[in-house]
């Protein structure tokens, strides 16, 4: 199907229920079949319409999330993207101008050296191409290891996110209601996070999981763009877009039910 010839669209009202309210959404879904990245912002969506539900009822007993533009503390934890995700990553820089991309892939390459030479590398690798769930026992090691190195994250920009609008699912959830100079070192301070009511990553990683035939995976973002290139055959897959909504629904149901796999809920 060319640009020319626009697929159809089916619109549907969306309805989930979560601790701190009820999301009604409408969404518009092309009725062909599709990448499994067009489900990506919808996803999103939902998962921010539930946070800012819990943002406001933070909001009524008096905390306020702390969070400003230009205060990067939370650029340099490990960031976990589901495949769904990475895959969007990749077309995001790909769809880049060529200077821009350039940048892109010389910060890359910095961050692999720093990486490979912190014995990292090869750990992150293994996180992602695991064959079994991995849970987050399992990457606590990786992950204090990755953020005593305290390295920004390659599309940090003068401490502001250069692809914003294109963000990973779990940069958007990192929201505080403590001071926001405890996140300078959030192994040591008391931070104070505002609950996620459900964490997009984790459900693109679960529906991944049942498309691909394999676990509910979960890719480090040093490595997403390497490993969205390695698996670049399973990122040209194509779906029926409403099947491929509903089967991520039933995923968010299921994670606020306490279904999800590879994660402890709070």
């Amino acid at each position: 199907m060319s640009a020319e010839q626009p697929q159809d669209v089916e619109r549907l009202q969306v309805s989930v229920d979560t601790p701190a309210g009820t999301v009604n959404m409408p969404v518009e879904l092309a009725s062909g079949y599709v990448p499994v990245t067009s489900i990506v912002p919808v996803i999103r969506q939902v998962g921010e319409k539930a946070l800012a539900l819990e943002q406001a009822r933070a909001l009524d007993t008096g905390q306020a999330v702390s969070c400003r533009m230009g205060c990067a503390a939370c650029c340099r934890p490990l960031v976990p993207l589901s495949p769904p995700e990475a895959f969007a990553l990749h077309d995001t820089v790909q769809a880049l101008p060529e200077p821009e991309r350039q940048r892109l892939d010389a910060k890359f390459a910095a961050a692999k050296a720093r990486l490979e030479q912190a014995g990292l590398w090869s750990r992150l690798n293994d996180v992602a191409e695991s064959e079994r769930q991995l849970t987050d026992q399992d990457v606590e090691e990786t992950n204090r290891s990755y953020y005593a190195l305290r390295m920004p994250c390659p599309f940090l920009e003068d401490e502001v996110c250069s692809i914003y609008q294109d963000r990973p699912s779990a940069c958007r959830e990192l929201l505080v209601v403590s001071p926001a100079e405890l996140c300078q070192d959030i192994v040591q301070n008391p931070v104070r996070p505002l609950p996620v009511p459900v964490r997009i990553s984790t459900v693109l990683g679960m529906l991944w999981g049942e498309l691909a035939g394999g676990p509910a995976r979960l890719v480090p973002l040093p490595v997403a763009l390497a490993w969205a290139e390695r698996h670049e055959a399973e990122r040209r897959r194509v779906w029926k877009g409403v099947e491929l909504f509903e089967r991520a629904m039933d995923k968010v149901w299921r994670y606020l039910s306490g279904a999800a796999p590879g994660e402890s809920k709070k």
